[in-house]
């Protein structure tokens, strides 16, 4: 197998090349990377037997008016179609941006509505399709392609439009295609995949039967499950570091419950600060008791300047700011991990007594670890940011579901419920071990620790003979 291996960013990048994917390749024949990461990103970050035998630049893509407006008018179309609570909720906020910004929303939404089905939808695709085959990335993928003898190409994430061209250049070319549905929450709330696949990789049967409830046209043949890789470190003891090492490393007293508030991206979870500051007065006024340290894990898109001045307030709250790389006045997509930041993830999942977050992954990664996991459910603004109070807006979402009907968390409705279910814990860590265990089993489908052997193993099975 001669594998091409498409990463579309740097959360993919974490997922795919910091990993043992590339030994795992390795095992079947060679494989490519193409990317757009910082030069010397892999010489710096991957481990000598999972680089890539060849690695080329992935490109820019210069969409096109006509592309840009087909690919909204599926997005939206997609959405209108499975009907969401999370779709529904993204159909109904208000357009913002410049006049012709919104104009192309605008038509967008009305394509649509009007193409609002699976048929409209395929044959929606297809016209996109044919006007991205028309671009000039076609043809350097193509030549690209080509050149690798690639006989199998694998896109790391379903929904960057970047990866239209290179997937539609290697089925002109008759190469099969697969691509890893990225996260938990992406089938049921973040529109259509950016093109059609032969092969879709998908953590659990649980995903699988979303992918075909979304997307009835893919035959359950093309649906493999396989994990997901961004857990596999966890499995992975030689990164774990004694206790009293990472709280050396965070300036905590290893003696002391350690509480980790886990932030999200400031667009989703804008309150962050307010929510993270009712945490440290809880702490501080006794309210929540056992000695209790705070440290908080920012995500790593965010630069933590949002939470200084509750650092200012609460000198004693400790900060483990994620060791990713991004770059002065870019945006976040050109935000790239580091190795270090996978075995302090690790070992902060490992170590931290009890994990508090707003309808956050961080959910799963502390479960994983039988840590508990207290989700905040009550507003701290008035009105809300998004119009609706939080439990309505999160925690009724499809993905999330789950965590909630299994037990899998408990849902903090007030800042008394939030020192209550934190004290429980604290009390006795087993308590709701089981709603963590069935979720774990319910969301991640391969052994963790075994995903990239098995995507590498799915890969070698559907690569078309060398």
């Amino acid at each position: 197998m001669n594998a091409a291996v498409l990463i579309a960013d740097g959360v993919s990048a974490r997922n795919f090349l910091l990993g043992d994917l590339g030994s795992q390749l390795r095992r079947h024949g060679t494989w490519a990377a193409l990317h757009d990461l910082p030069a010397g990103f892999v010489d710096t970050q991957v481990r000598p037997d999972d680089r890539p035998d060849a690695e080329r630049p992935l490109g820019g893509y210069d969409e096109a008016p006509l592309a840009a407006l087909l690919r909204y008018s599926l997005l939206y179309g997609q959405m209108e179609w499975s009907d969401t609570a999370a779709m529904r909720h993204n159909l109904g906020r208000p357009l913002t941006g410049s006049f012709r910004h919104q104009a192309l929303h605008r038509l967008a939404r009305a394509g649509g509505r009007a193409a609002a089905g699976p048929r409209r939808l395929a044959r929606l695709d297809q016209w996109h399709g044919r006007v991205v085959g028309g671009r000039d990335e076609m043809a350097r993928h193509r030549r690209l392609l080509s050149d690798l003898g690639s006989d199998v190409v694998f896109c790391t994430h379903q929904r960057p439009p970047a990866m239209v061209p290179p997937v539609l250049a290697a089925r002109s070319l008759a190469i099969p295609t697969a691509t890893f549905i990225f996260s938990w929450d992406n089938l049921s709330s973040k529109g259509r995949i950016a093109a059609p696949f032969d092969h879709y990789l998908v953590w659990s049967d649980h995903m699988a039967d979303d992918l075909r409830r979304y997307y009835p046209e893919i035959h359950a043949s093309r649906v493999h499950v396989v994990g997901t890789p961004q857990f596999d470190p966890y499995a992975d003891t030689d990164r774990i570091w004694a206790r009293a090492e990472l709280c050396r490393r965070l300036d905590l007293d290893p003696a002391r419950p350690m509480l980790c508030f886990s932030g999200g991206d400031a667009g989703n979870s804008p309150k962050d600060p307010d929510h993270l500051r009712i945490l440290l007065q809880q702490v501080r006024s006794g309210a929540i008791g056992h000695d209790a340290q705070v440290v908080l894990r920012p995500a790593p898109v965010d630069d933590a300047t949002r939470f200084a001045v509750v650092s200012d307030e609460f000198p004693e709250l400790a900060v483990s700011m994620p060791l990713w790389h991004r770059p002065a006045g870019s945006d976040w997509s050109a935000t790239t991990p580091t190795r270090a930041d996978v075995d302090l993830l690790a070992n902060l999942t490992h170590h931290a007594d009890v994990n508090v977050n707003l309808a956050s992954t961080m959910t799963l990664d502390f479960g994983l670890h039988g840590r508990p996991v207290v989700n905040l459910a009550f507003d701290v603004a008035d009105p809300p940011p998004f119009g609706v109070p939080i439990w309505d807006y999160y925690y009724r979402f499809e993905h999330y579901r789950p965590v909630v009907e299994l037990g899998a968390a408990r849902f903090a409705r007030s800042p008394a419920e939030l020192a209550n279910h934190v004290n429980a814990y604290l009390g006795d860590p087993t308590l709701d071990a089981a709603g963590r265990a069935a979720l774990a089993q319910l969301e991640v489908g391969a052994p963790v620790g075994r995903s990239a052997e098995t995507i590498a193993d799915v890969l070698a099975t559907i690569a078309r003979p060398s």
